[in-house]
């Protein structure tokens, strides 16, 4: 049996990247990674994911959660130098 780690293993992000989309889509981090991998093989995918993770950082400043906004910049940094995704 597959766990999440092993899958996470065979996707193109990161632990962090994935808890990030299953933040923003409100699904459990299984259909994340899913999802997130999907994404990853369009042509659109890293801008898509890259828009993902910028929206999650507004969200965190909107209700004051500076900690959260930071892990999720550093997420955002990581995700751009790995990818090639401009950053705004």
């Amino acid at each position: 049996m597959l766990t999440l780690r092993d899958c996470i293993g065979f996707s193109d992000l990161t632990e962090a990247e994935i808890r990030a989309i299953a933040e923003h889509e409100h699904v459990p981090e299984i259909i994340a990674m899913e999802y997130g991998q999907y994404l990853m093989e369009g042509p659109d995918g890293e801008p898509c994911i890259r828009a993902i993770i910028l929206d999650d950082i507004r969200l965190a400043d909107a209700r004051g959660d500076a900690r959260q906004a930071a892990k999720l910049k550093l997420v955002l940094k990581h995700f751009v130098d790995q990818h090639g995704a401009e950053e705004p």
